[in-house]
């Protein structure tokens, strides 16, 4: 390139936003990198979590300033906040003991309890750099190394059966300390601890239908044991072939464990032994006609039963069980049906109170996801304690002695975002709602460990955060601590992600997105339109809390406007606004997306509906080849990565959910596969070979039917790489794809420019125009690993 072109493109990687502008030239791709980075320092008093000191009425927290940070301790009975330390002194004491030079605003910590932790006086605290420990003397301001990095917290005990570091199943202890429950030859036995020979209470195992030691639960009082007999349904193993690995030249073949949908699966019986007598009851097979699982066994506190959960294979029907310690009676204390699917199936809430007089239960039953409350001892609903057009989010706290649920909900407010979450404190008959928030947002608590005071922290994609000090008994706002300032970040050229909201395809209800649009836009001009879409039905995805918001605004600094929303489908709303889903992934919400486009548009000049791209990764890598697929009258370019593209290939838990079992026509029907010779328009396909998430050969038969079909696409392939986008590489062939298909412009030539010396975007740990990051915040609160929600 010309050596001009390069020179004023690197000055506009340091230069502010509002200098050498385009759309999708070389100076847009240097802007755009590590925009992050650029933008994050220029958030004024972005708080952190606040940490409370024991016991007592006081915490910490941090807030960002110009040039770093700044710690603070607040007392929340005398109101008196104070700096957490002398930030001069300490970065004195800490740049001598580090050999590292630091800043009163340049601590190396960060908010995490597992890098910095402050004694409840303050007079020390502890802070991990590297792979070592210190401890800073707060009074003297000295600091020395204590050895190895402080550990997070104590490991945690190992779990019933885990594995010991020898390999060996580890016995389940009984709450006496003197007996141990194991597995001998696919029976259940029992030993007191130290003896070698065990006494067997079971006979009926056998290799293929055995008793499992993680199963293994004691009661209470030490008399008696629920266990689980499996037999083994089918074990399908996915074959992988690492092209490239780093230890040989040759590839390797690996399998993996990999049930998909229509597998026969284990099949799960309950049995309760007394240990004294040697007593098996077992239960009847006729209970549990069709288990896809069984779930959390647990004792009553006085050892009278204990209850497990049964989900039905198909995910429309799930039941809370008992069975009776001293008869081996069973009966069905909760039956949750549903004509499409318990939608919570997999996050279900549950707490018993007083030893199960009482049991709360989160239902969707009225057509919102809400609390009921179950008298425990008849298995009959006492009363629906939460109640209205707004869901629940999740329970916090339960207060039995005074009968009170702390909890999150959304969609409470008229005309408001219905995806915000606010506290609430409601009574287990219904009665005594009270709002614990207020701010226009999304809200998170931090109470105080006496439960008088709580902190709250909320904030929009377009509100800065706010923190706020409130009081327990009257939710009275004692002081407003921080509040964000974002008037740099604008000076520069930012500007806030617009919240949009338009009619879906009812014509009543209201699709909630979000626009992201360059920082150098120009309103007189086109920019075509990328959408980045998640449409899985397990959750929302659209960000509802502050942040710079930097995958998409980086990918809008290339000339581009950026969008996200929730179609119909997707969760959070009504049990009506969720069923779209039903059997129908294909559908995607897109009939509902496609009317939000246009609505923008409609509001926009600058918006140009006739170049609309889309993206994903996972669940989104389907949706987006689908777009082009079942909608390419709307929709014209699309890079997918990672994509079940077939939910037969995928996973058996997350598809039987949401497109049912047995496996029926409504797979074909949403295969991209079967649709792949409808493809018009450009598409990328993107694929890791070691993807152990979606099997792989997903995307290549996706592949094999373009090829069949006589269908052009492009396609990428990671060799070692696992479920991504493709990180730097990945990221950056995506967004030379939409420059080159939506801008009409030949991307900068990468190798040219690696070749003469210069710095090429994305190259650098941490830019976060190609960094993996899809994956890692699929849900709208926050990140989340891919792992946790299955995609």
């Amino acid at each position: 390139m010309p050596m001009r072109l390069l020179r004023a493109a690197m000055l506009a990687s340091v230069l502010p936003f509002a200098t050498v502008h385009g759309q999708g030239t070389l100076a847009d791709y240097q802007r755009a990198d590590s925009i992050s980075a650029r933008l994050n320092p220029l958030f004024v008093g972005m708080p952190s979590t606040p940490e409370w000191l024991g016991a007592t009425s006081r915490f910490w927290y941090r807030t960002s300033v110009t040039g770093g940070s700044r710690w603070h301790v607040v007392d929340a009975a005398t109101l008196a906040k104070a700096a957490l330390f002398d930030h001069e002194r300490l970065a004195v004491a800490v740049s001598a003991v580090t050999g590292a030079t630091f800043t009163g605003t340049s601590l190396p910590f960060t908010v995490s309890t597992a890098n910095v932790r402050v004694a409840v006086d303050v007079a020390s605290l502890t802070f991990n750099r590297d792979s070592s420990g210190y401890r800073c003397d707060l009074v003297v301001y000295a600091c020395a190394r204590t050895g190895p990095a402080i550990a997070a917290a104590p490991a945690p005990a190992p779990a019933p059966g885990a594995r010991d570091g020898n390999g060996a199943t580890a016995p389940v202890r009984a709450p006496n300390g003197t007996s141990e429950a194991l597995v001998v030859n696919y029976n259940i036995a029992v030993r007191t601890v130290g003896a070698t020979e065990p006494i067997m209470l079971s006979y009926d195992g056998m290799e293929g239908d055995a008793y499992t030691l993680s199963s293994i639960r004691w009661s209470p009082d030490s008399k008696k044991l629920a266990a689980f007999r499996v037999r083994s349904g089918y074990r399908r193993m996915i074959p992988y072939i690492e092209s490239s690995p780093t230890d040989q030249v040759q590839p390797k073949l690996t399998t993996r464990l990999y049930e998909k949908p229509g597998d026969p699966r284990d099949r799960q019986l309950p049995a309760l032994f007394a240990v004294e007598s040697k007593q098996q009851f077992r239960l009847d097979p006729a209970l549990l006609p069709h288990a896809y699982d069984l779930r959390r066994p647990q004792w009553r506190a006085d050892s009278r039963a204990f209850t497990f959960e049964y989900n039905e294979r198909g995910h429309q029907r799930y039941q809370v069980l008992e069975m009776h310690a001293t008869t081996g009676a069973a009966r069905v204390l909760i039956d949750e049906r549903e004509a499409t699917f318990v939608s919570n199936y997999s996050t279900v809430w549950r707490q018993d109170v007083n030893d199960g007089a009482d049991m709360l239960w989160m239902s969707e039953r009225d057509g919102w996801k809400h609390l009921w409350l179950y008298d425990g001892i008849t298995g009959r609903v006492k009363n629906q304690v939460t109640k209205g057009a707004w869901v629940v989010r999740g329970v916090d706290t339960v207060d039995a002695p005074k009968r009170q649920i702390y909890f999150r909900a959304s969609g409470m407010y008229a005309g408001k975002d219905p995806y915000l979450i606010h506290a609430y404190r409601i009574n287990f008959d219904g009665t005594g709602l009270v709002a614990l928030t207020q701010g226009d947002g999304t809200h998170t608590l931090s109470w105080s460990p006496s439960r008088e005071y709580y902190v709250d922290t909320w904030s929009r994609v377009d509100q800065p955060p706010v923190m706020e000090l409130r009081r327990a008994r009257d939710q009275s706002k004692l002081v407003e601590l921080e509040r964000t300032d974002v008037t740099l970040a604008e000076q520069s050229g930012w500007r806030r992600p617009e919240v949009f909201a338009a009619k879906g395809r009812d014509g009543t209800t209201d699709i909630w997105g979000l626009i992201v649009r360059p920082t150098q836009f120009d309103p007189a001009k086109k920019y075509p339109v990328i959408e980045y879409i998640y449409a899985g039905p397990h959750d929302h995805f659209v960000p509802k809390v502050f942040s710079a918001q930097g995958s998409m605004q980086a990918l809008a600094e290339l000339g581009f406007i950026v969008v996200q929303m929730d179609g119909m489908g997707t969760a959070q709303r009504s049990k009506a606004f969720h069923n779209v889903a039903w059997k129908n992934i294909a559908d995607a919400g897109f009939p509902d997306r496609i009317l939000w486009h246009q609505a923008a548009a409609a509001q926009y000049a600058s918006y140009d509906i006739t170049r609309v791209g889309i993206y994903g990764t996972s669940a989104g890598g389907q949706n987006s080849t689908g777009a082009l697929l079942f909608h390419p009258e709307f929709y014209k370019v699309a890079v997918s990565a990672a994509g079940c593209h077939d939910n037969r290939m995928d996973k058996i838990s997350w598809n039987e959910q949401w497109m049912g079992y047995p496996v029926g026509p409504e797979y074909a029907a949403s295969s991209n596969v079967d649709h792949a010779s409808s493809l018009q328009g450009h598409l990328l396909l993107v694929v890791g070979e070691m993807d152990t998430n979606v099997d792989p050969q997903s995307t290549m038969q996706v592949i094999n039917a373009l090829v069949k079909a006589n269908k052009q696409y492009d396609f990428l392939f990671l060799p070692g790489e696992g479920h991504t986008s493709g990180g730097t590489y990945g990221n950056r062939a995506r967004n030379d794809y939409f420059v080159r298909h939506l801008l009409g412009r030949v991307p900068p030539d990468w190798n040219q420019l690696a070749q003469s010396g210069a710095r090429v975007p994305g190259t650098v740990p941490g830019d976060d125009l190609y960094s993996a990051d899809w994956l890692d915040v699929p849900s709208a609160e926050g990140p989340v690993r891919a792992e946790e929600i299955w995609r």
